[in-house]
């Protein structure tokens, strides 16, 4: 049920999310999450600051009132966990930029000052790594 992926920067796609709140599937049959996933992909490989961000999918994180979702790791730091996207470019450009910013970021906590203006607004929680809680 696990598979391991490679520890670093990373967003984790919900594969199964829907593609907007009114449709499941986009008009080629294809699930909202499995489309930001190929977006999120496309910008991260032409942007060479980006390469070292990891794209995995998984099917259902769970957070199904708000499409599109995605979860925002790094070891040892906080993790937040977003959703309400469109399955486009601009929000693959707003969830790069965060997790870049998270991942050289001490703890996992970007200043809110920093945070593109295309993830606010979608945070839906945030989750403190093994062994550690948010003070």
């Amino acid at each position: 049920m696990l598979r391991d992926v490679n520890a670093g920067p990373q967003v984790v796609v919900c594969s199964t999310c829907r593609h907007s709140a009114e449709a499941r599937e986009d008009g080629k049959g294809r699930r909202g999450g499995a489309v930001l996933a190929t977006a999120l992909r496309r910008v991260r490989d032409a942007d060479p600051a980006l390469a070292g961000i990891g794209i995995e999918e998984m099917p259902c994180l769970f957070a199904c009132t708000m499409h599109c979702a995605v979860h925002i790791r790094a070891p040892g730091k906080i993790g937040y966990v977003l959703g309400g996207f469109a399955p486009d470019t601009a929000a693959a450009v707003a969830i790069l930029a965060y997790v870049a910013a998270h991942g050289q970021s001490a703890d996992g906590v970007v200043p809110y000052a920093q945070w593109p203006a295309g993830v606010k607004g979608h945070f839906i929680v945030r989750v403190p790594p093994e062994g550690s809680v948010a003070t």
